[in-house]
């Protein structure tokens, strides 16, 4: 590994982030997204972060933001990582298969005005697609942050944020970018200082 090598890999991902800042969409989204959140926190309900992988990391860091705190003191917010508890999911894809892994936990702990907030970089993961399936019948909203096509997924979703890269890493620099804009936002709606 050589300097120019670290360069290189900070350049994409400052391109990434700058493609984001100049597109309104992304605003759009972003903004709509954490609105929907905050919805559903002042109505009791819970927010519900899924993915695999990495995305399963970012999911679990971004509940933790909310459980926890962000920004500042306040009481902790309603929020979930269905990608935790190994018990669960081992049993479930023991019994269902590992492409119901989401959809089982929904069922059994969703309810109608949550939001699930799924992280998958190609939009493709099965389970995250049954996942929103199963959201989408319960009467939940769901939130898609993906790579650039989209997947499936991004048909599936009431609001999906598409980041404009096909590279993993730089795809899940900009998930955690935006997830800590929305946690931000949801801090300042209902807590500010």
């Amino acid at each position: 590994m050589n300097r120019d090598f670290i360069r290189k890999k900070i350049e994409e991902s400052l391109k990434v982030k700058t493609l984001l800042l100049e597109d309104e969409n992304t605003f759009r989204l972003i903004e709509e997204s954490a609105l929907q959140c905050c919805k559903a926190l002042r109505n009791d309900k819970k927010i519900i972060f899924a993915g695999n992988g990495g995305s399963a990391a970012d999911a679990q860091h971004l509940a933790g933001e909310l459980v926890n705190r962000f920004g500042f003191e306040r009481p902790g917010l309603s929020a979930i990582a269905i990608t935790t508890d190994t018990s669960v999911i081992t049993s479930i894809a023991n019994d269902y298969g590992f492409e119901r892994l989401f959809a089982r936990q929904i069922e059994a702990i969703g309810k109608k005005g949550d939001v699930l907030l799924a992280l998958s970089t190609s939009g493709n993961s099965a389970n995250i697609i049954e996942g929103i399936k199963e959201a989408k019948k319960v009467g939940i909203i769901t939130i898609g942050l993906t790579g650039s096509s989209g997947g499936k997924i991004s048909q599936l979703c009431d609001l999906c944020l598409k980041i404009p890269s096909d590279d993993t890493p730089r795809i899940q620099e900009a998930h955690i970018l935006i997830g800590h804009i929305i946690c931000s936002i949801i801090e300042n709606s209902l807590y500010k200082k």
